[in-house]
């Protein structure tokens, strides 16, 4: 069977480094499953390991694409656990955005195949770390107030859904005026512009109850203005980057207000929990997206064919991700 991967083999500018090709794949092994990817979105965390930037990153020559779902064709000898016809994670480190692989059965993670390809394939990076924000990184309790930059990302309105379930109220900050109600319709309190003018407002919504836990993927002034609608011991979490700018911090908030700034990313608290944590948070992410609670935004889907368009169209102002579907 001939598998088609989008595959890198240098760091660089996806647009310059990437390119499809294919290669033979036999039949699955002892212990060994014979996968269909069905769906792999785009993530900021993909352009990161292609361009060599990412926290960890594969040897090279390497497949791109860092989640996915697919779907069991065949297993090998020995193979129990899993059957054909199954839905499970992409292995992590042998990369999803490609047709046909096969696997190590030890390796893979059933996902519930009643959640819809395009969906699953989101449920690995985005909502655990939004999850993992909202539990992790400080004490949150019902009602208590939460703000974030880049609302309208996938970490963002994941935030959104996640916080509403739990109880905990969201100030949501954006760039641009269109996707303040859409946010607001996914159960947002409030939804402000980025901008100067916002930090007045903020301390007016939230009056005398203050905001404990900021959340920054976009850094520069950005985070310099949720540093000052901070309470009084307050924390900012940096998990993203967007804008390539460093994280400044404010000293007069720092010693009057004792606020904290700290970092997370959900890949190293996934590598240090046991087994059974992950595996019971992945779960619980599951629930979210069989009830309703959690959806993922799709804005297109693309063939691997066509991962120049995908990319390009990954790179313009959105709502929602782009995918590709297998």
């Amino acid at each position: 069977m001939k598998s088609t991967s989008i595959v890198f083999h240098e760091h660089g500018k996806p647009d310059e480094v990437l390119r499809l090709e294919e290669h033979e794949i036999g039949d699955p092994g002892p212990d060994e499953v014979l996968l269909e990817v069905l769906a792999s979105p785009i993530n900021p965390s993909d352009l990161g390991t292609i361009g060599g930037s990412y926290g960890t990153l594969p040897p090279l020559p390497a497949v791109a694409g860092l989640e996915g779902v697919a779907k069991v064709l065949e297993t090998g000898a020995g193979v129990t656990a899993i059957q054909p016809g199954d839905h499970v994670r992409t292995p992590q480190g042998t990369g999803a955005w490609q047709t046909h692989l096969a696997a190590s059965s030890g390796s893979l993670f059933k996902v519930p195949a009643d959640i819809p390809p395009e969906q699953a394939a989101t449920a690995f990076v985005n909502p655990p770390t939004a999850w993992l924000l909202l539990q992790e990184v400080k004490q949150m309790k019902p009602g208590d107030w939460i703000i974030q930059n880049a609302a309208n990302s996938a970490v963002g309105v994941a935030v959104i859904q996640i916080a509403r379930h739990l109880g905990l109220r969201t100030l949501n900050l954006v760039r641009r005026e269109e996707l303040i109600q859409p946010l607001m319709d996914l159960g947002a309190n409030h939804v402000l512009l980025d901008n100067d003018d916002y930090p007045p407002l903020a301390r007016d919504i939230t009056g005398n109850e203050g905001i404990g836990l900021a959340l920054n993927s976009i850094g520069g002034p950005s985070a310099i203005r949720l540093c000052r609608v901070l309470a009084n011991g307050g924390t900012l979490v940096t998990f993203g980057g967007m804008t390539g700018e460093p994280v400044r911090f404010p000293t007069r908030n720092l010693i009057f207000n004792d606020i904290c700034l700290t970092g997370f990313w959900a890949t190293r608290w996934m590598q240090k929990v046991p087994v059974e944590t992950l595996q019971g948070m992945f779960m619980t992410i599951f629930g979210l997206f069989q009830s309703g609670i959690l959806e993922t935004r799709i804005e297109a889907t693309y063939p691997l064919e066509q991962f120049a368009e995908a990319l390009a169209h990954n790179a313009e102002p959105r709502f929602g991700k782009v995918l590709f579907k297998i």
